[in-house]
């Protein structure tokens, strides 16, 4: 009896082999994401480094991320109550949101360029900035597709609460909450580097 009560814990403990590899990727990610930052902070020692303040949209960017993540997780709340409506409204919204998110971006980039008078390639301290935001939000794109398959399962598929739509929801919401804590390290890391 011991012995099976053990087997099913351990069973109940494993995890998922698809979130394990969502987990290696996002770690592989991160270690980029290091590697930059080190790299900014090698640079900006060596000089020839011209300090600008953080665009206020990549605030507004934020914000929306924050909430996209949030709608996104109550989304998937609903969905497991299978009370559709706001279980596809909140999705939506995620989605939305997200592109939102990707527009602040873009216009924060454009305050660099016009405000700063920094395009690219004008001074090293702007062009990691564009590097490290542009990759991000290459990722964020990344994740706007999967939320574009998600919607696509939402308003297509009848709505069932199977184990496998589970784990797909499961892997967007892992992935969307990733990319929401990343890019908080990354404005952080940008904040304090910029003082």
């Amino acid at each position: 009896m011991d012995i099976v009560a053990k087997e099913n814990t351990f069973k109940r403990s494993k995890i998922h082999p698809k979130k394990f590899a969502l987990g290696v990727a996002c770690a592989s990610i991160v270690m980029m994401f290091v590697a930059l930052s080190s790299a900014y902070m090698v640079r900006e020692a060596q000089g020839n480094w011209v300090e600008f303040a953080i665009p206020t949209k990549f605030f507004f960017s934020t914000a929306a991320l924050l909430t996209s993540s949030l709608c996104l997780h109550f989304s998937y709340f609903f969905f497991k109550k299978e009370q559709t409506v706001l279980y596809r409204s909140l999705l939506t919204t995620a989605f939305f949101l997200g592109i939102a998110f990707v527009a602040f971006q873009y216009q924060g980039w454009n305050q660099i360029m016009l405000e700063a008078g920094l395009p690219l390639g004008a001074n090293p301290s702007a062009d990691f900035v564009y590097a490290i935001t542009f990759l991000h939000a290459a990722h964020v794109l990344g994740g706007l597709i999967v939320l574009i398959m998600a919607m696509i399962h939402a308003f297509y598929l009848k709505h069932r609460v199977t184990e496998r739509r589970k784990l797909r929801f499961e892997m967007t919401i892992l992935y969307w909450h990733f990319v929401d804590f990343l890019w908080l390290y990354l404005l952080l890391f940008l904040i304090f580097h910029k003082m």
